[in-house]
């Protein structure tokens, strides 16, 4: 008992301290526990055939398919909109957003899939995502309160309840207590947490694709020369194929994008895009062609093949909108001295045939370059094409230089498709089997994460760089600190003192302590486990002063759910621990007076609304 204490209270030192990383600090405290004799090999790895930990992994690959299919770009331009340039306005949202999702997803799975999202919303209004990321993992863990499913710990206080033949908690009464406490965390952030909120310097800034599209419309003219013409019920292209023209080499166009508005019976237009047109995409009247060449050029196509020109403006949406979605994107290609494209001779609109992707423009000492080009090193081109072609261009050729993350970039695309609608359906399902119970959590997260890869919403091949592996290896490797601290009979030791010495001055009393206790274990152990532990302690309590036992089992799902101190004590915590940059001392300065809110309320409104 001696060694787990000391054992606990080294990993809490290091935690606060920060010389090492949490996970390995974990993994530390995890071997240690075998090697002292106080877990065997089977408790010792646990933690890593744990279904939480399991189910952790694929809520990430989840939120990986929302953020790639749109929807967290789309998500976090709304916040921005709605909040304008107000940052805690924003920071209410977030926090608001986050709490009424995980009233019916999973806690883990609402950071998940908003981490992305707050991150992006972050840089967007001007402040860093610390000033962020706490609130949505804090409120996420009250919005859990807010449903019987919302979190493990509301189920197991009402089994316990059921197993001992007494009435159990319904889906919403939860909600009595969750939302009085959500509104206190949205006041507290809004007017204090705020400020207590570390900024913290981070290097994970997402590419902002609009920052991007002002560069290339300055460096590279992307507007210039590019034009959509209408193909006239005149044109001899009608029911001809691109390849057919010939139209780099005989007219120096290039045909960039192809809209396709056959009318129907009904005298409507049926839009259908063809991103990037191959030889054999075929013309027909009415549809719309996206070209880039000179006015000169253009005018001559427009005479030859009667066409009308449709006006196209060079801003910034217009252009974003003409040339990027999910599919197909663009970036930046810089040409070193050792590169094979020095001194070729290409066309402005061609194709680099083995990579897929279209040279659009082209910039030299920061001056716009036009028609055919001598390429010279340091020349910088501005290239579209299929996100996947531009991220293995470098791997294709050597010596180039593509600026940014074509990967990030893409996730910032707010326009949906096909496979957008997919994932979010998806997520619907995962709600849906976890509300209804049809398979264990696991399973569902599991199901929905397969249905993500299979559909190509998350590549196979970028799967494993979705998950965050230092949060999952870390939860795994402190989940045997619990076993521990159950299998010594530390944890039980001190909740049955802690009885003995309140139960007989007053139920209140009682209810405090138990609140302080519950949420003394779950800064450190999985609040499931928490839960696990004090719930029948709880109860026994209850019926030994002949007292009702609802109060004492609310109460302990809420302080199992206030693991506010730590990153260790929730995944959510760990969740937003690197990607906010936080330190272990940040979550003690500000979940602690968060933590006082709730316990004060807790005391006060729970006997109101259940009585002893």
């Amino acid at each position: 008992m001696v060694t787990l204490l000391v054992i606990l209270s080294i990993t809490i030192i290091l935690f606060v301290w920060g010389k090492f990383p949490p996970d390995v600090v974990a993994l530390m405290s995890m071997l240690i526990l075998y090697l002292t004799g106080i877990l065997d090999v089977t408790e010792t790895l646990s933690g890593f055939s744990n279904t939480t930990v399991i189910m952790i992994a694929a809520l990430f690959i989840i939120g990986e398919g929302l953020s790639r299919t749109g929807w967290t770009a789309l998500a976090g331009q709304r916040f921005v909109s709605w909040a304008g340039k107000s940052v805690p306005k924003l920071l209410v949202i977030v926090t608001l957003g986050a709490s009424v999702l995980s009233g019916f997803v999973s806690n883990t799975g609402t950071v998940a899939a908003l981490l992305p999202v707050t991150v992006s919303a972050a840089w967007s209004a001007g402040t860093l995502p610390s000033k962020l990321l706490m609130p949505v993992a804090f409120g996420s863990n009250t919005g859990g309160l807010l449903t019987l499913t919302g979190t493990p710990p509301n189920i197991i206080a009402s089994n316990t309840l059921v197993e001992n033949n007494l009435e159990g908690f319904s889906f919403f009464e939860f909600g009595l207590i969750g939302l009085p406490l959500l509104i206190i965390a949205i006041i507290y952030f809004r007017y204090l947490g705020y400020r207590l909120l570390p900024k913290r310097q981070t290097n994970e800034r997402p590419a902002d694709i609009d920052a991007e599209m002002h560069k290339w419309i300055s460096s590279y003219s992307i507007g210039d020369n590019l034009y959509r013409l209408r193909i006239r019920s005149m044109s001899p292209l009608i029911n001809t194929k691109i390849g057919d023209w010939n139209f780099e080499l005989d007219y120096q166009i290039a045909v960039m994008r192809l809209k396709r508005r056959h009318p129907s019976p009904l005298k409507q237009s049926v839009p259908q895009f063809v991103e990037l047109p191959e030889p054999n995409t075929e013309m027909r009247y009415h549809d719309i062609i996206t070209v880039k060449g000179t006015p000169e050029d253009v005018d001559k196509l427009v005479l030859k093949f009667s066409l009308g020109i449709i006006p196209t403006k060079a801003e910034k949406d217009t252009l974003k909108n003409e040339l990027i979605n999910q599919e197909v994107g663009m970036a930046e290609m810089l040409i070193t001295p050792n590169s094979v494209f020095v001194g070729r001779v290409i066309n402005l609109g061609n194709y680099l045939k083995r990579a897929g992707v279209q040279l659009l423009a082209a910039s030299r000492n920061n001056r716009p370059l036009a028609g055919k080009i001598k390429i010279e090193a340091g020349d910088g081109f501005v290239i579209r094409g299929p996100w996947e072609n531009i991220e293995n261009l470098k791997s294709l050729y050597e010596n180039v230089v593509i600026s940014g993350s074509p990967e990030a970039l893409s996730k910032n695309v707010a326009t949906l498709s096909t496979r957008s609608y997919i994932a979010m359906g998806t997520l619907v399902l995962m709600i849906l089997l976890l509300v209804f119970k049809v398979f264990p959590g696991a399973i569902a997260a599991l199901i929905c994460a397969g249905i993500m890869l299979l559909t190509r919403c998350v590549p196979i091949s970028k799967a494993y760089k979705g998950i965050s592996w230092t949060s999952v290896v870390m939860i795994a490797a402190m989940i045997p600190m619990g076993t521990a601290l159950q299998k010594t009979g530390v944890a039980e030791m001190a909740a049955n003192g802690l009885v003995d010495i309140l139960g007989s001055i007053h139920p209140t009393a009682l209810l405090a302590g138990i609140f302080l206790l519950t949420t003394a274990f779950s800064q450190t152990i999985n609040n499931s486990a928490t839960a696990v532990l004090m719930a029948p302690i709880a109860l026994l309590a209850a019926t030994s002063l002949g007292v009702s036992p609802k109060p004492y089992l609310i109460t302990v799902a809420i302080s199992a759910s206030t693991a506010f101190l730590t990153p260790v004590g929730t995944t959510t915590n760990a969740m937003v621990l690197s990607a906010g940059g936080y330190t272990f001392l940040d979550y003690v300065r500000v979940g602690g007076p968060l933590l006082l809110l709730f316990f004060i309320a807790t005391i006060v409104l729970v006997p109101l609304i259940w009585s002893f």
